[in-house]
C-alpha cells in the first residue's frame, strides 16, 4: 500500500488518476478547493478500493496557501510515496493584458503555488530517499504564444524548477515527473471547440499512470506533442512572430 497526495484532486486528470491508483488499494489524500466536489470523489474512491481516503481544503489561489500547506503536511505521516501536481485555471490572455493582478494571480495558481508545494514535498521526500513527485505542466510552456503566454509563463516556470528538482533528488532516490499535456477535454476547457489534436482526461490519467511506474523524466501527454512542440520550438523568431499562434 502507497501513501498518495493529489493537487487539484477535483480536476478531471486528477480524478481520474485516483481512480486508478484507488482500484490498486492504496491510501489517498486528495488536496482541493470545491469541498463539495471532494466529498462525492472521496465517496466513490472508497467503494473502488482505496484503503483510506483524507480530504483537504486547499486554494492555490489563497495568499496564506503554502503556509497552511506546512501545518497540514505535519499531520500527514511518513512515508509519502507519490506527489500530484494537478490544479490549475486557463486564464483569458486578453484579462491578463488588461490586469496586471489579474496576470500575477494566475502566475501564482499556475506556476508559484506549485513550487510551493513542491519545496515542502521535495523535502520531506529527501529525508526519507525515496518517492515520485508528478506534475502536470503544458507543452504551452515550452514556447510563449501570444494567445496564451501568460498561462505558459507560469507552466514554464515549473517546468524549469522541476529540472533543477529533479537533478537535486536524484541523489535521494526521488523520481521527478514532468507531464506536458497538449489540448485535454475538460470542464476547464468547455467553452473551446475541439478537434482531432484533444484527448480525454482518463486517457492522459493512464498515461501518467503508468509513466510513474516507469520513472519517467518528461512526458509530452500524448506522446504526439513532442513531435509538434519541437517544430513550434525551433521557428526562428522573425517568422514566428508573423504566426497567429
Amino acid at each position: 500500500m502507497k501513501n498518495i497526495l493529489i493537487f487539484g484532486a477535483t480536476s478531471a486528470i486528477a480524478e481520474a488518476l485516483a481512480k486508478q491508483y484507488a482500484n490498486d488499494g492504496h491510501q489517498l489524500t486528495l488536496f482541493a478547493r470545491n469541498e463539495d466536489k471532494l466529498a462525492l470523489i472521496e465517496q466513490d474512491l472508497r467503494v473502488r478500493g482505496a484503503s483510506g481516503v483524507a480530504c483537504v481544503s486547499f486554494d492555490a489561489g489563497a495568499d496564506d496557501c503554502i503556509a497552511k500547506l506546512q501545518r497540514q503536511l505535519a499531520d500527514i505521516a511518513d512515508p509519502i510515496d507519490i506527489c500530484v501536481i494537478a490544479h490549475g485555471s486557463l486564464p483569458d490572455q486578453g484579462e491578463c493584458q488588461e490586469d496586471v493582478q489579474k496576470t500575477l494571480s494566475e502566475i501564482q495558481v499556475n506556476g508559484t503555488s506549485a513550487i510551493g508545494i513542491l519545496t515542502l514535498v521535495a523535502n520531506r521526500m529527501e529525508q526519507q530517499k525515496n518517492g515520485a513527485i508528478a506534475v502536470i505542466t503544458s507543452v504551452a510552456g515550452i514556447r510563449g504564444r501570444q494567445s496564451n503566454y501568460v498561462y505558459g509563463a507560469a507552466k514554464g516556470l515549473v517546468s524549469v524548477f522541476l529540472q533543477g528538482l529533479g537533478q537535486r533528488l536524484a541523489k535521494s532516490g526521488v523520481h521527478v515527473l514532468d507531464i506536458k499535456p497538449g489540448f485535454v477535454d475538460t470542464p476547464m476547457t468547455a467553452h473551446i471547440e475541439k478537434g482531432a489534436l484533444w484527448a480525454q482526461p482518463e486517457k492522459v490519467a493512464e498515461i501518467i499512470y503508468k509513466r510513474i511506474a516507469k520513472k519517467s523524466h518528461e512526458s509530452h501527454t500524448p506522446f504526439f506533442w513532442f513531435f509538434i512542440m519541437t517544430i513550434i520550438r525551433f521557428i526562428p523568431t522573425a517568422i514566428f512572430n508573423k504566426l497567429k499562434l
